[in-house]
């Protein structure tokens, strides 16, 4: 960046390439990315935060913490005997290695088994077990509470159909990002 005679000098790409913009234009473009950014700025704020509480380990009524992430896999699982880490990351449209070591942590605590597929050996086929099964419920029974009760305080303060075109923006939006 370099100020010649009034005018900002940016360099942009990997070129190099030069634009130079008047002060005018910078104020401009900085007005524009504040009106803009202020709404979206919260949407950050919220991806963030969410994005740590889902990290967050609790417990879901059986004494062992465990993150949400882990057992709305286990949630899957149960949902879905027999799924494979391929088709648990296609769904959750994350890699397979970050689905494996969410496996291996339920693994390790004895919620889930691995199967091998007998039509294809390298295939690893997800299974709850009783404990796992057990967890899930509690799980669900929790989350339909969690629900129920964000719903009830979201309400306090906006009504059902501007809950619904929020769901409805959230749905658009996850579309968005399945594009790129």
């Amino acid at each position: 960046m370099g100020n010649t005679k009034g005018e900002l000098c940016l360099s942009i790409g990997p070129d190099g390439q030069e634009i130079k913009l008047t002060a005018k234009r910078k104020k401009q473009i900085d007005a524009e990315y504040n009106r803009l950014n202020s709404s979206a700025l919260e949407l950050y704020e919220f991806v963030m935060r969410y994005n740590k509480y889902i990290y967050q380990a609790r417990d879901y009524g059986n004494g062992d913490e465990i993150r949400m992430v882990e057992v709305h896999t286990l949630a899957m699982i149960e949902d879905n005997p027999g799924i494979s880490v391929s088709e648990l990351a296609k769904r959750w449209k994350r890699t397979k290695g970050t689905v494996s070591v969410n496996i291996g942590a339920l693994e390790k605590r004895g919620y889930i088994r691995r199967e091998k597929d007998p039509e294809n050996a390298r295939v690893a086929r997800l299974y709850p077990t009783q404990k796992g099964r057990e967890l899930s419920t509690m799980h669900k029974m929790y989350d339909n509470r969690e629900i129920v009760e964000t719903r009830k305080r979201l309400r306090e303060g906006c009504t059902q159909e501007e809950l619904d075109a929020f769901y409805k923006v959230v749905h658009l939006y996850l579309d968005l990002l399945n594009e790129l």
